[in-house]
């Protein structure tokens, strides 16, 4: 059984909290004022309704990938597959040549860059919505369209490493209650005649 510890702080680091949450992966994408493909890995990533169909992803304000999306006023999500881990790294390392290294397409109407090889799904995206807070920003999107690869699973990350869709183990299946043993009146109890048959 684990012990909980707390952390009291004036500045309490969230980290290790959210480690304990496991989420899929996503990369951000959006074109900047130039016509510029940006993009970043993000798991601060919910959905926030259905109709309107809106999600809510969390971005480091400072990055130019927020900044771009803002002022297109679009955006894309590509959520990774399994195979993806590559992907993932590559736009969490902040390498300039990131868009070099991986394959995309912008079809047409798109919110950013689609992720060819490397997306199970992506929604494209217009902001509706944005809240500055701290350092991240969180901004609302307005899902446009949706596109799905053929197969795959997600890829997963929690507890600072990755994970497997494929390889989680399926929930076990319930064994059916038994039946409650059936009562007859066989003595008297309480003024009650009860009784057990087994």
């Amino acid at each position: 059984m684990s012990t909980l510890t707390s952390t009291p702080s004036d500045n309490t680091d969230i980290r290790p909290l959210m480690s304990c949450f496991p989420s899929g992966v996503s990369v951000v994408t959006a074109l900047d004022a130039d016509g510029a493909p940006r993009g970043m890995t993000c798991s601060s990533l919910a959905s926030v309704a259905l109709d309107p169909a809106t999600l809510v992803v969390c971005l480091r304000t400072a990055g130019p990938t927020p900044r771009a999306a803002l002022a297109g006023g679009r955006f894309a999500v590509n959520l990774l597959h399994e195979e993806a881990r590559c992907v993932s790294d590559l736009f969490a390392s902040g390498a300039p040549d990131r868009f070099t290294r991986t394959e995309w397409h912008l079809p047409l109407g798109a919110g950013g860059p689609h992720l060819t090889r490397a997306a199970l799904a992506v929604a494209d995206c217009e902001v509706v919505h944005t809240v500055e807070i701290g350092d991240h920003t969180a901004v609302f999107g307005r899902v446009a369209k949706v596109t799905l690869a053929d197969g795959g699973e997600p890829l997963l990350y929690g507890r600072r490493r990755y994970a497997r869709w494929s390889t989680a183990p399926d929930a076990p299946t319930a064994e059916p209650a038994a039946p409650a043993p059936l009562r007859l009146p066989t003595a008297l109890e309480g003024g009650v005649r009860v009784g057990t048959l087994s």
